[in-house]
Order: C-alpha cells, then sequence, then structure tokens
C-alpha cells in the first residue's frame, strides 16, 4: 500500500459502510452475516501482522475478488480509516490476465481502479511469473490477499493463511472468502448493490478466456436468452461454462 495520499479514497468509508449495513439488514440470511464476520476477522488478523505496505491483493475483476476487496477496505477502515499512524492510501494489487480476455473484464478492472483505492498491476504472465514480476518490483509486500474459494480448483486443500508452495515466489497467503458459497457471494453483492462485471448479467457464471468460457446452459431460456448470474440456485453447476483450451 502506498501512503502518499493525505486524505483517505472515500471507498474506505462507503465499503465499511455497505459492510456495516448488510449486517444490520434483517434481509440478509445470517449464514452469509456470519461468513461476513469472520472474513474480516481473517482480514483483521493480517493487518495486525502486517504494515499496510506490506500487504496487496490479488485482483482480476471476478464476483469473489470483488467481495473480498469490499470486506478488505471496509475492515482496513475499521481499524486505520480514523485515529491511526498508518494512513490509507492506494492498496497494490497484482492482475494476472488470462491469454484472451474478455475486453468486458478488462474494462471492469480499469473502472474498479477508478472506483477503488487500488494500484493495478498487470501482467499477461502465467500466474506463477506474474506474482514473481510483481514481488520484484515490490520487495516490501510480504503478504496477499487471494479470494479462491473452497469450490476452485485447487482450493479444497487451502486453508485461510499459509505460505505458498515450494516453488512458488515466496509470500504469505490469506484466503477471507474461502468457505463462501456460490449463492452467499451473489447474495452479499445484490444485497449492498456493489457494481459488478457486465457479463455476469449476461449468462456467464465464472469468467475465464474468451475461447475458454461460455454462457453457462443452465441459465438459457428458451428464447436463446439468458438469466444473470445471481439467479442461479445450484452452486454446484458454477463452472459448467468453463473448459480448458485443449477440450474445446
Amino acid at each position: 500500500m502506498k501512503n502518499n495520499i493525505v486524505e483517505p479514497h472515500p471507498a474506505y468509508l462507503r465499503s465499511a459502510e455497505l459492510v456495516e449495513g448488510f449486517l444490520q439488514d434483517p434481509k440478509a440470511s445470517e449464514e452469509v452475516k456470519q461468513q461476513v464476520q469472520l472474513s474480516l476477522d481473517i482480514i483483521d488478523d493480517a493487518l495486525k501482522q502486517y504494515s499496510l505496505d506490506e500487504l496487496a491483493l490479488s485482483f482480476n475483476g471476478g464476483k469473489d475478488c470483488l467481495v473480498m476487496l469490499v470486506l478488505i477496505l471496509a475492515q482496513m477502515h475499521r481499524r486505520h480509516g480514523k485515529e491511526s499512524s498508518q494512513k490509507l492510501g492506494a492498496l497494490g494489487a497484482v492482475y494476472v490476465k488470462v491469454v484472451d480476455p474478455f475486453p468486458q473484464v478488462d474494462d471492469f478492472v480499469a473502472q474498479c481502479a477508478k472506483e477503488y483505492p487500488l494500484d493495478i498491476y498487470a501482467d499477461n504472465l502465467p500466474m506463477k511469473g506474474a506474482l514473481a514480476n510483481y514481488l520484484h518490483k515490490n520487495p516490501h509486500v510480504k503478504a496477499i490477499y487471494v479470494g479462491i474459494r473452497r469450490a476452485d480448483p485447487y482450493g479444497e486443500s487451502l486453508k485461510y493463511i499459509q505460505r505458498t508452495d515450494h516453488g512458488w515466489p515466496d509470500f504469505i497467503r490469506i484466503h477471507p472468502v474461502l468457505e463462501w458459497t456460490y449463492t452467499q457471494i451473489w447474495e452479499f453483492l445484490i444485497q449492498t448493490g456493489v457494481s459488478y462485471c457486465s457479463l455476469y448479467d449476461a449468462g456467464y457464471t465464472s469468467l475465464g478466456g474468451v475461447t475458454t468460457t461460455v454462457r453457462n446452459p443452465e441459465l438459457a431460456n428458451d428464447d436463446g436468452s439468458y438469466r444473470p448470474a445471481h439467479s442461479m440456485k445450484d452452486g454446484s453447476k458454477e463452472r459448467v461454462g468453463r473448459f480448458s483450451a485443449t477440450t474445446k
């Protein structure tokens, strides 16, 4: 985090108000409120251990990391937004681009860089190389928030906080939304009114590259149109529209 501004970005306070409003909303489910509080606690554990300069996040414009971003900003405001020796500046973020990104995703990430206090570093290399480049350019970063969930590939054995595996760039991974489900992610986004990538309203439920992602057939209507991602209640079907380039 680059502490080079005097007044905190308004998104810090806005995020804190959104989160507090959700926690107080009688229409919000108790299970998602519990997830929110658990995530805030995990985020805060890192804030206790690391300075703001030592923290960053992985951000690709997807729904999961968007929820994570709002929660991070909210908890940072709670801890550092008023009386604090650490000033809230721009949060370092690494955007690992897929080989053939949707223009809508790139546009949304650019929109988020304006709407939120994000200092985004974009890299076209695969994840390992992109993270190595980011840490080389930002050697002060010791821990990175990652918006992976248990249901995601490679998510089943993760812990909330852990060091990267051998052979990967060395840093501490923090997974605040690890135990969230697909429907819980969408309940939070819809209830709080947080803006998300337009592709989700066009029938996409999980975003990869243009050549490896199609609209989710579970959301198809008889007339050829598609329902929005948040209308799907079976989270096990989230990645039905994703496939590898070799199997297309």
